[in-house]
């Protein structure tokens, strides 16, 4: 009697280490897997990464707008080079933003980004940024971002974007409390900027 009330209460036990094993790993995975799910739905303004650029753009025009924020924590100054531009749903174009390290010692940041309106996020796609990888800055060091992206001809199809003549891109810096300053005498300048051979937007 005692011994089948034991096994019972281990094949519990071993039930319930497997529940909390699954949960934990549940728990690590969901930051990747709902990055995933943005990523492939447009859900929450996330953007697409492309590695081809459209054969031809549309007659349709489309106004793109830049937003910049950052973190108080991160003592530096962000903005836009163009406040918006006017492209061809289709066609390539590079924008730039810029950085300047107000500290007066070296600093690094990561950016986050969304577009609105959030229903717009599936159909801009992004082929080079500077967004998601680390970004360092020397003391008074100041850095062009750019960032190539079309808006992929497929929007057209999508009736519930019949409304939609704007977008508008957003990034916001926050520092990276992981970032070593390089070693004296190496170079200590932003990663390098992203080659691509988009038509250059012209600033405001």
């Amino acid at each position: 009697m005692a011994g089948g009330a034991n096994r019972k209460n281990a094949r519990v036990a071993m039930l319930l280490s497997v529940v909390l094993v699954g949960m934990i790993g549940l728990s690590f995975a969901a930051v990747p897997l709902y990055r995933l799910f943005c990523q492939v739905t447009g859900y929450g303004g996330t953007t697409q990464v492309a590695d081809v650029e459209p054969e031809a753009a549309s007659e349709r025009m489309m106004t793109i707008r830049f937003n910049a924020d950052i973190s108080p924590d991160l003592p530096w100054r962000f903005q836009p080079k163009q406040r918006s531009i006017e492209v061809r749903v289709g066609e390539p174009t590079v924008a730039y933003y810029e950085a300047e390290n107000n500290s007066q010692g070296f600093t690094a940041g990561t950016a986050a980004f969304n577009v609105t309106p959030l229903k717009a996020g599936v159909y801009f796609n992004k082929v080079a940024c500077f967004c998601f990888t680390e970004q360092a800055l020397a003391a008074g060091e100041s850095a062009d971002m750019p960032v190539s992206f079309f808006v992929d001809p497929a929007i057209e199809d999508d009736p519930s974007l019949d409304d939609v003549d704007t977008i508008t891109l957003s990034y916001t810096f926050f520092p990276d409390p992981d970032a070593k300053a390089p070693a004296a005498g190496m170079d200590q300048t932003a990663a390098a900027e992203p080659v691509s051979t988009a038509r250059p937007a012209s600033l405001d």
